[in-house]
């Protein structure tokens, strides 16, 4: 039997923050996707002038990655993304598109949308087939910086109890091909249906990951460790936890809230476990109803909260989770955003907004309009 590699795990010396947001291009006219992005990137490229650019191409031709350089605080990541949205938006005046921030598009045909150019992304399609094609969903990824590969597991396995609540805050795809899903994530449904994706295995040991991706490799289910496409998933290359669990999101007032959440929520398990803690973590059958409700419900699901399968309202859950980490937003210098998470429960998230303008006026468009307008 062949030994597993050692996968190295580059630690972050401090709980440094990166964050991915996805955007779909819509047309200005039509409000329809739009496989503009090879346009959009000879722009890019013209005006980046061979410098590295933080605006990223994806599987899709309708979409466009922003992506922040290291940061320390919630501030320094959403200033950062600030820069590339300015720069993006006037590139995409220039093309006739519009940047659209949600979970999925809510009337989009998959048989439409074009493949950007690269062997994985043929790849992932030639394997995945008919599911692969489905893929018209956007997200965010937040990473977050680690000093010990040793911590890695029990934090992100801990992390799962909060599942629920990010994307229940983050929940921003009601629609799908042109109907109303009943659920407030449908993104969150369809991207598990990849081989690679959906929650992650619950392990303890790092050497039991190393078997893990042994097993992948040597049975040709990846070629990479980024082909692991768990909703929370270590990354060993970049010494970070990254978090992928949101629906994509529409401005950045809430991207900075849910941004906050999610760095005090790791923070405060790698301080806990640390100072010696055992970290709490759910059992995985828990962790996948949990899943199922914040996705079906968002911030109206009941989520079980723990091992003796207590349950509560999310959104209580939430309120006083605010309040506890209140310490820790102060010391990572995002209270504000910390703050701001409850305006999300106040205002409504983006799946409620965007079935009350359809409620309204019955046209999908419509909503299209609202999603746009909001990034402003």
């Amino acid at each position: 039997m062949t030994s597993p590699a050692s996968i190295a795990f580059t630690p972050s010396p401090a709980p440094t923050l990166g964050v991915e947001w996805e955007l779909a291009l819509v047309d200005k006219t039509t409000r329809d996707l739009s496989n503009a992005a090879d346009e959009l990137f000879r722009l890019v490229d013209a005006r980046a002038g061979g410098q590295k650019s933080k605006i990223h191409r994806e599987l899709l031709r309708n979409t466009v990655e922003l992506v922040t350089g290291i940061c320390t605080t919630v501030g320094e990541a959403m200033d950062d993304l600030g820069d590339s949205l300015e720069v993006v938006r006037g590139l995409c005046d220039d093309i006739g598109v519009d940047l659209y921030g949600a979970g999925t598009h809510p009337f989009a045909e998959w048989s439409a949308q074009q493949l950007s150019e690269g062997h994985r992304y043929a790849e992932l399609i030639e394997r995945t087939q008919w599911w692969g094609r489905q893929m018209l969903i956007w997200g965010v990824h937040v990473h977050v910086g680690i000093d010990d590969r040793n911590k890695v597991l029990p934090i992100l396995s801990s992390m799962l109890q909060y599942y629920p609540h990010l994307l229940a805050l983050s929940a921003s795809s009601p629609m799908w091909a042109g109907h109303a899903t009943g659920y407030a994530s449908n993104r969150a449904m369809m991207f598990q249906q990849l081989p690679t994706a959906g929650l992650p295995f619950q392990f303890e040991r790092w050497s039991e990951f190393e078997h893990f991706v042994h097993d992948q490799k040597t049975t040709g289910i990846i070629d990479h460790l980024n082909e692991i496409r768990w909703d929370i998933r270590p990354s060993p290359n970049l010494g970070t936890i990254e978090v992928r669990v949101s629906d994509g999101v529409s401005n950045r007032r809430e991207l900075a809230a849910i941004v906050a959440l999610t760095h005090c929520l790791i923070v405060d398990l790698d301080r806990r476990l640390t100072a010696g803690e055992t970290l709490p973590q759910m059992a995985p059958w828990l962790v996948q109803e949990n899943k199922w409700r914040a996705a079906r419900y968002g911030l109206d699901a009941i989520i079980i909260q723990d091992s003796d399968c207590s349950e509560r309202l999310v959104t209580e859950d939430i309120a006083e989770l605010l309040v506890r980490l209140e310490p820790v937003a102060a010391s990572l210098g995002c209270s504000d955003e910390l703050a701001a998470v409850a305006d999300i429960i106040v205002d409504g998230a983006s799946y409620q907004r965007q079935r009350a303008v359809f409620e309204s006026t019955g046209n999908l468009r419509d909503v299209v309009d609202s999603v746009v307008a909001e990034i402003g």
